[in-house]
């Protein structure tokens, strides 16, 4: 099924970070929202790793990604897909980044999953000649034993950034 990307980046002039997926799933299309499937565990480790409360609706969670210097965008404009699945995406149209990266103070680009890294390196990387760094998937089709400690291991890299953390 042909998807188009129909949710807004999110940032603001003071975002440090930049986290992309590659597309949102079907219940974050549903939702309106990032990370909307109630078995996405992106919220539950961006909350464990600032040790803050899980944010519940989306002025919450717009709220902790504005405090954190957090931006959220995906890395596909549109693309076929089945379902929610991201082996099954084709025909891809990146996004264009240029908006946030100049409209904000990015230093950092993360991307969750093996899909969102590899496809960012291959049509988004060449325009911005900004690396990313990879984050493991916060879906629920990714689960595994253990798999909750080694996501906010994983994912304390992005405290780095946003000067959270003392270098």
């Amino acid at each position: 099924m042909k998807v188009e990307h129909t949710l807004k980046p999110i940032y603001h002039k003071d975002s440090k970070v930049l986290i992309l997926g590659s597309i949102p799933s079907v219940k974050s299309r549903q939702e309106k929202f990032y990370y909307a499937h109630p078995q996405n565990r992106f919220w539950k480790t961006l909350s464990t790793i600032y040790e803050e409360k899980i944010p519940q609706t989306i002025d919450e969670k717009l709220s902790f990604l504005n405090k954190h210097h957090i931006a959220l965008f995906d890395v596909i404009q549109s693309c076929t897909i089945n379902g929610s699945s991201d082996s099954s995406i084709k025909d891809i149209i990146p996004n264009d980044l240029t908006p946030i990266l100049m409209n904000s103070q990015i230093k950092a680009i993360f991307t969750t999953g093996k899909k969102a890294y590899s496809l960012y390196q291959k049509y988004i990387f060449p325009k911005t000649k900004i690396n990313a760094i990879y984050l493991p998937s916060t879906s629920p089709a990714h689960c595994r034993k253990g798999i909750d400690q080694f996501l906010i291991q994983e994912y304390q890299k992005i405290k780095y950034y946003t000067n959270e953390i003392k270098k």
